[in-house]
């Protein structure tokens, strides 16, 4: 459980943060020097060095995302030149691409975070660069809700898997979907059937909400509050909802923590998208009150979860059930250890999960609850706290992550085990790179009395 530190305050973090940005500009330039595009979007690192997985580019936006984020953070220009130059050479492909769900991971974090600067004047205004990251975000939101499976309470967009798979992590991508609605888009389906996009985003996470996360209501015997499945199974053919799987994690009866942390983070930034629409706007959806109802019940309950089964600084290991776990004795009262023989932690699921818990924590104290606001607040400020420091910062200039101690995917064995260690530890992934950075970009703002961060900046 995290040992909640209620004293730390975000300007505390300052000077671990000026390290922070530090660090992170050498990786960038590090991996922009030294990886080549010929051999696919950079995954993982092996060795200290930033390899490509051939499963699908799903982190492709994170890599120019990163510098894009990091010209926030510095002012430091070349960044910002390299981002928007390798966004429009490189990124076209993934507007269009049909095969995925993971558009908001690749699109938003380069086309919605250009887009983003543009309009909080952080870059001049050039009416055909708005227009042209405008286009891009309109057709991958329409991309995204093409991929849609009809069931007997609603509807989702399905995972790579095939139409019968809803997958936990598509919360925080489906982003793409609710930018391309906020934009004005209208998509169109066979006929000029004209496809409401705000209804199958509030049915998307409706689904998510009600079948990838438990609430100890007797779901099945290993169901407790706040628990996550990383994949939920359907029967395309009548609509019914068959059993939780997993892909990623141990098993689809225990919690694969970024999948967990997926959902932390997608929940609390809709319920801040939530609250800036109109009550008619969701009169004929259930209504403003009833949506903020079913996405605040998931919110709280997965952050509940990730705080009652992280180690006491604020990390976990990669699956709350991994086999091993029983080896480490009464591990969740210790702090995280990445270098033990049994089972892997995963950092990256902790920087996800940070700004699950902080943003959290500010939407409950901005609606008056203080109590539970303060709670998640400042349990989010002791994972990144941690984070920040040693054993997860990158600090070897050689070593082109950022977050060390991060995991893929374990079941498939695809992580590094370095000599002498059972256990994959040591290496970094494109997404907790990316996500430490919008992480510490958040707190940075909220530090400096800045615009207050969110991907729906972009459009407002």
């Amino acid at each position: 459980m995290i040992d909640i530190n209620h004293d730390i305050r975000p300007a505390d973090l300052t000077g671990n943060l000026k390290k922070f940005w530090e660090l992170s500009g050498n990786k960038i330039k590090l991996l922009e020097k030294k990886h080549s595009q010929a051999k696919g979007a950079p995954v993982f690192t092996v060795k200290g060095e930033y390899t490509a997985r051939g499963w699908t580019e799903w982190t492709q936006g994170f890599q120019f995302g990163s510098a894009i984020l990091q010209y926030d953070a510095t002012g430091e220009k070349p960044f910002l030149e390299s981002a928007r130059k390798k966004t429009v050479e490189v990124m076209a492909p993934h507007i269009s691409h049909s095969g995925v769900h993971d558009h908001g991971f690749n699109n938003v974090s380069t086309y919605g975070n250009l887009l983003r600067l543009m309009k909080e004047d952080k870059i001049p205004f050039n009416e055909w660069e708005k227009n042209f990251y405008e286009l891009a975000l309109k057709i991958s939101g329409a991309v995204q809700a093409g991929r849609w499976t009809a069931i007997k309470d609603g509807g989702f967009i399905y995972s790579f898997n095939g139409p019968h798979s809803l997958f936990v992590d598509t919360i925080r991508s489906c982003r793409s979907l609710v930018l391309s609605y906020c934009l004005g888009h209208i998509s169109q389906g066979e006929g000029d059937v004209k496809i409401n996009l705000l209804e199958r985003a509030i049915q998307h996470l409706r689904s998510t909400a009600r079948y990838s996360v438990f609430y100890g209501e007797g779901r099945d015997m290993y169901d407790s509050w706040g628990r996550t499945a990383h994949e939920s199974i359907f029967n395309v053919k009548d609509g019914n909802f068959r059993c939780p799987n997993s892909q990623q994690g141990y098993s689809g009866f225990t919690t694969w923590s970024r999948g967990l942390a997926w959902a932390m983070c997608g929940f609390a930034e809709e319920l801040e998208w939530i609250a800036t629409l109109e009550e008619t706007t969701l009169e004929t959806l259930g209504g403003k009150q009833a949506i903020i109802s079913f996405l605040l019940k998931p919110a709280m309950a997965t952050c509940d979860f990730y705080i009652e089964n992280s180690c006491a600084d604020g990390v976990p290991y990669w699956d709350t059930g991994a086999p091993n776990l029983y080896q480490l004795g009464d591990y969740l009262n210790k702090p995280a250890d990445p270098f033990n023989s049994f089972e892997p932690v995963d950092s990256s699921a902790a920087a996800i999960a940070s700004q699950g818990l902080l943003r959290l924590g500010k939407y409950l104290k901005d609606k008056g609850d203080d109590k539970k606001g303060n709670h998640y607040w400042q349990a989010g400020l002791k994972v990144v706290d941690t984070l920040l420091g040693e054993p997860y910062l990158s600090t070897d200039p050689k070593h082109e992550g950022l977050i060390l101690h991060s995991v893929y995917h374990r079941p498939n064995g695809w992580d590094h085990i370095q000599a002498g260690s059972k256990i994959p530890n040591g290496e970094s992934s494109m997404w907790g790179d990316y996500h430490m950075r919008e992480t510490s970009l958040y707190l940075q703002r909220i530090i400096n009395n800045e615009k207050y961060y969110t991907f729906f900046n972009c459009v407002q």
